[in-house]
């Protein structure tokens, strides 16, 4: 069974820092898809709750080390 959350990320500017949140929440083993969005200043992620957490999507964007921040999670 999948769940479905959403991520406040906080000091996104461009179309680049949206790539680059998206590849980081792809790249951790159990999402299944992540959707970024400027605008929102958010992240929508699909995930597998028995192969990944929260606090491991929050770690991934956080060690791209490029001043991004999660402020906010609620689940979906």
């Amino acid at each position: 069974m999948t769940k479905k959350a959403e991520l406040s990320v906080e000091g996104m500017s461009c179309g680049h820092c949206v790539s680059r949140v998206k590849n980081a929440l792809s790249s951790v083993e159990g999402v299944l898809k992540a959707d970024v969005s400027l605008e929102n200043k958010n992240a929508v992620v699909e995930y597998d709750p028995n192969t990944t957490s929260p606090e491991k999507m929050k770690k991934a964007i956080a060690d791209l080390d490029l001043g991004y921040a999660v402020t906010g999670y609620k689940e979906l």
